[in-house]
């Protein structure tokens, strides 16, 4: 026989999004047409969208076709960075991505998570941070909290879930440390 669950205690952290419930509509009804929609939108556009809804985007930031980013507020990217097609950005805390990053097609940076120990699935949340000249490969995950140091690499299909030092290589489920990267 299983335990009663009391519900009524859902969310007692109290999690609070950042912006309003009018504020959060309307940037979904943005992120769906201009986002997460397959056809080519302007970079520019998508830039001073994102900076409108409070994210920091610095220049020559592309973002391809069908990213889909929960709360642009809690979003900073870094100068010459690039988000793949398919990219999911799920950001209920801050994602920082610096300068020169890639994050390749249908990679996910994941901010919340549940605590499956509480009877009331608490939720949990963690910040993300990729330095300079970072790269996640196609269909990486990256789960908070996470720092990826500069220059570091995460290859494709890899699921990164702690501290990533500097110039390294990682791959797997959890991303270990397989080699140095070495820029020519």
């Amino acid at each position: 026989m299983r335990p009663e669950i009391d519900l009524s205690h859902y969310n007692k952290n109290g999690y609070y999004p950042g912006r309003s419930f009018a504020v959060r509509g309307l940037w979904y009804i943005v992120n769906g047409m201009f986002f997460q929609c397959p056809l080519a939108t302007s970079y520019a556009v998508k830039r001073t969208l994102l900076r409108w809804f409070g994210a920091k985007v610095g220049h020559h930031v592309v973002i391809k076709p069908r990213v889909n980013i929960k709360y642009p507020w809690l979003l900073e990217i870094g100068d010459n960075s690039w988000i793949g097609e398919g990219v999911w950005i799920d950001n209920l805390a801050e994602v920082r991505i610096g300068k020169n990053v890639c994050i390749s097609q249908g990679a996910l940076l994941e901010c919340g998570n549940h605590d499956y120990c509480s009877c009331t699935f608490d939720l949990l949340t963690g910040e993300i941070t990729i330095e300079d000249g970072g790269w996640i490969g196609a269909k990486a995950t990256v789960l908070a909290p996470c720092h990826i140091e500069e220059g570091a690499v995460v290859l494709s299909g890899s699921v990164a879930t702690k501290q990533l030092d500097a110039f390294g290589i990682y791959q797997g489920n959890p991303a270990s440390k397989k080699k140095e990267r070495i820029i020519k």
